[in-house]
């Protein structure tokens, strides 16, 4: 079975996308430096991955397959989006995790951090249960909307400033099968704040 490439989305979904930022590839070649990376290092350790859903799937679903080491993988699920653009700033836990982390090495894996609200109350959500260590990954960095410091060990992609879909990122559930990440046209979203 051979993987989609992206010229084969056209039509449907697709002609919601305004340009491709990353490609499928692009994609695939970056997931697996990181995950060379994590496997250097985190070699000998307890390693917890915890993905941040519903974003994430995809893009933990490649980097875990990337990183050679015994690991568990566990989901957190939070929303401060709801089917908006843009963050409310009000978090609400969806699901906890299913095991505990004190005394493990933790990676929090997400799909792209833009203000960093929902994944500072994140972090400090976790750390008061007594990790060994805890370390952000992300495939996608918004630095320009970012409020909120966060330290992110591993990066994706730089991302620009616009509202992005594919591979995991949706707008009201959609678009997250797209095996790239693509601009959402104004259009689709123009009426939210109306």
């Amino acid at each position: 079975m051979t993987a989609p490439t992206d010229d084969v989305w056209t039509g449907g979904i697709a002609d919601d996308i305004s340009r491709t930022i990353l490609s499928a590839e692009e994609i695939a070649k970056r997931t697996a430096e990181l995950g060379a990376r994590i496997t250097a290092d985190y070699r000998g350790r307890d390693l917890l991955v915890v993905g941040v859903l519903s974003g994430s799937f995809l893009f933990i679903a490649d980097l875990v397959r990337q990183v050679n080491l015994p690991l568990a993988l566990d989901f957190i699920s939070v929303s401060s989006y709801g089917d908006r653009t843009r963050s409310s700033g009000v978090v609400r836990m969806l699901k906890d995790l299913n095991q505990s982390i004190a005394g493990r090495d933790v990676l929090l894996v997400e799909d792209i951090i833009d203000t960093g609200l929902t994944l500072s109350y994140l972090i400090d959500n976790l750390r008061t249960r007594q990790p060994a260590s805890l370390e952000v990954a992300t495939l996608l960095d918004k630095t320009e909307a970012r409020v909120s410091k966060i330290d992110t060990r591993y990066v994706g992609f730089e991302c620009p400033n616009e509202f992005v879909v594919g591979y995991g990122l949706d707008y009201q559930g959609r678009y997250r099968n797209l095996p790239y990440i693509g601009v959402l046209k104004p259009s689709v979203y123009a009426t939210e704040d109306a």
